[in-house]
């Protein structure tokens, strides 16, 4: 195994050789063609990825045509080229007590990227989803490793990746897949020598074991892990009075989508004590009595789930509120409990995500109880402020908690659902990512592949284009502290 793995790791480091150099209007050019090449499949694909992992048909529909548009996103934003942020500093020959030299700065492409399929979604953030699409876009090759849930689907994709590299003419190893379940497999290709950065999304322990690895190397590389949180929601006094069955319906639809199987789902909501905030707990209850079972996606995240609720719902002080009993094997009920807050304070273990369509409603004795139970919550993904206008014109100060509390800040809508924007974070403090400063969705996904470079002095000949005084490309540039189109 280790002679394989070591020639296709050297196979990645070749392709990087000139691939870095590829124009961003040839990345292009092969990020849209592996969209048409995916399009393409048609409906085995649909089918293909509903059958391993007991999701629906209209699921994927929507899921494949995010993967394609994701795609093309990057290929555009590569296009474009301002991704590169050229800064362009010139001299200073005259300036006083010394001259100052010609400093011209880029970001550029790491090198080989390892990627771990994820479980939840076979083809956003799987085979050619997001980590794929924006290491791609960077001029980085990329060695997927298929997720063993759904192998058939990830072969597909990995299929239609190569045909869009034969189409496109170039170099065969910019993207390889493998298949295979073992832990020393991951690890393997996490140490090796080439590889230059990691993207992973799943649990908690495998994002941490991963980083782990990483760190361990002669060379520690950057581990981009995306592991999930609890998304905490906070339900102020006005919105529980007046909107409480909108709500309700909202969030019964939040946690149960995809079988709560979302990184997003909202786990943790905190309110206080109040008639209007036992009205709401029955109304969602009421609401979550009317969505059916499903089959969760594996095994293994089924008796993650089942096993997660025991310590949960068995633990002194969590009372039940909903939890229907389903019999058919990895069917999972939705399933909402609560708490008081001094219990849920005493109890760091009720801070654990349950994956899967749950939520803890934590019921504090005033205000300042509340801050303090969300403070305590560690790193999250996101965090939701439910609150009418008045609600939110006297709880300003909530935002500037929530700031340290997640990566993204939710007003008056659910927390599941991820934009693949220009201004999206999908990523936060530990333990929801491994390095809050980046995110794994949206157009600032590719610069977990990248770093800067500096040019100091150097001939104009021998600058990449996007640094020359004569800029070809039409992208702007920072030159002497001021954007620009000069010399174009």
């Amino acid at each position: 195994m280790i002679n394989e793995l070591n020639k296709i790791m050297e196979q990645a480091q070749e392709a990087y050789e000139s691939y870095q150099f590829v124009s961003g209007k040839a990345k292009k050019e092969f990020l849209y063609c592996i969209a048409d090449q995916i399009e393409e499949i048609g409906d085995e694909l649909i089918h293909t990825a509903s059958e391993e992992t007991n999701l629906p048909i209209a699921r994927f529909n929507g899921e494949r045509a995010r993967t394609c548009a994701q795609l093309k996103a990057f290929g555009d934003l590569v296009a474009e080229g301002t991704w590169v942020e050229a800064v362009i500093d010139t001299a200073l020959a005259d300036r006083k007590p010394f001259p100052k030299p010609d400093m011209r700065k880029m970001s550029v492409a790491l090198g080989p990227v390892l990627v771990f399929g994820a479980s939840n979604f076979p083809l956003a953030y799987s085979t050619a989803g997001g980590d794929t699409a924006s290491a791609l876009a960077a001029g980085c090759p990329v060695v997927i490793k298929g997720h063993p849930s759904h192998p058939k689907t990830s072969a597909l994709v990995a299929d239609a990746v190569k045909k869009a590299l034969t189409q496109c003419g170039l170099h065969p190893f910019i993207f390889q897949h493998i298949e295979g379940s073992s832990f020393e497999l991951g690890r393997i290709l996490t140490q090796h020598p080439v590889t230059a950065g990691v993207g992973f999304t799943g649990s908690l322990i495998g994002g941490r074991a991963i980083y782990d690895y990483a760190q361990n190397r002669e060379v520690p590389i950057p581990v981009f892990a995306e592991m999930g949180s609890t998304n905490p929601v906070i339900l102020l006094k006005d919105a529980l009075i007046h909107k409480a069955a909108e709500m309700a319906k909202a969030f019964a639809a939040s946690i149960t989508i995809g079988v709560g199987q979302f990184c997003t789902n909202p786990g943790i909501m905190l309110g206080i004590k109040s008639s209007s905030l036992n009205h709401f707990t029955s109304l969602l209850a009421i609401e979550l009595s009317m969505v059916p079972a499903y089959k969760m996606l594996h095994d293994g995240i089924y008796n993650n789930y089942t096993t997660a609720l025991d310590k949960v719902l068995f633990d002194k002080g969590v009372e039940t509120i909903y939890h229907a009993h389903a019999e058919d094997p990895l069917t999972a009920s939705p399933v909402l409990a609560r708490v008081s807050a001094d219990t849920f304070l005493l109890n760091p273990e009720l801070q654990h995500e349950v994956f899967g369509p749950f939520s803890l409603i934590i019921v504090c004795e005033n205000r300042i109880q509340m801050i303090n139970v969300w403070k305590k919550l560690k790193g999250q993904l996101t965090t939701t402020i439910m609150g009418t206008e008045n609600d939110l014109e006297i709880n300003k100060d909530l935002v500037d908690i929530a700031r340290n509390i997640a990566g993204r800040i939710v007003f008056n809508a659910v927390p599941t659902g991820v934009e693949v924007g220009n201004a999206t974070v999908h990523g936060g403090p530990y333990p929801s990512s491994t390095d809050g400063r980046f995110t794994s969705v949206g157009m600032d996904a590719i610069k977990r592949w990248v770093r800067p470079i500096c040019f100091q002095d150097c001939p104009d000949s021998l600058l990449p284009d996007e640094l020359k005084d004569f800029n070809s490309l039409n992208i702007f540039r920072k030159i002497n502290g001021e954007y620009s189109r000069d010399n174009v």
